[in-house]
């Protein structure tokens, strides 16, 4: 996540990314690389942290992009964005405490 404008909380604007694995007790069992969500209910909690996590560690090492990585592994649409969800104002979602917590 990235701010873009101000910064501690004093009004702009932040860009939120991310990468979703999708597991057997997600919501919806389907995605966009997997239509059908035969991966998806067989994968579990355990297995989809287990991938974040791995993820993760690539991308502190240096070793992919975040982007590269989300394009390539997130079971959301925004995949074909490299994760990328937009931008956000301190008002336009319920989740704005969580996400301009971070600037």
């Amino acid at each position: 996540m990235s701010s873009s404008k101000g910064g501690g909380g004093g009004g702009g604007e932040v860009r939120a990314s991310h990468i979703l694995i999708k597991h057997q007790g997600s919501r919806r069992k389907a995605s966009w690389k997997d239509p059908e969500g035969s991966i998806i209910k067989s994968t579990t909690k355990e297995s989809a942290v287990s991938q974040l996590n791995a993820l993760r560690d690539d991308i502190v090492s240096g070793k992919a992009s975040f982007e590269d990585l989300a394009s390539r592994f997130s079971d959301c649409s925004s995949a074909k964005r490299g994760g990328d969800l937009g931008q956000f104002s301190q008002t336009s979602l319920p989740i704005k405490n969580v996400l301009f917590s971070y600037i």
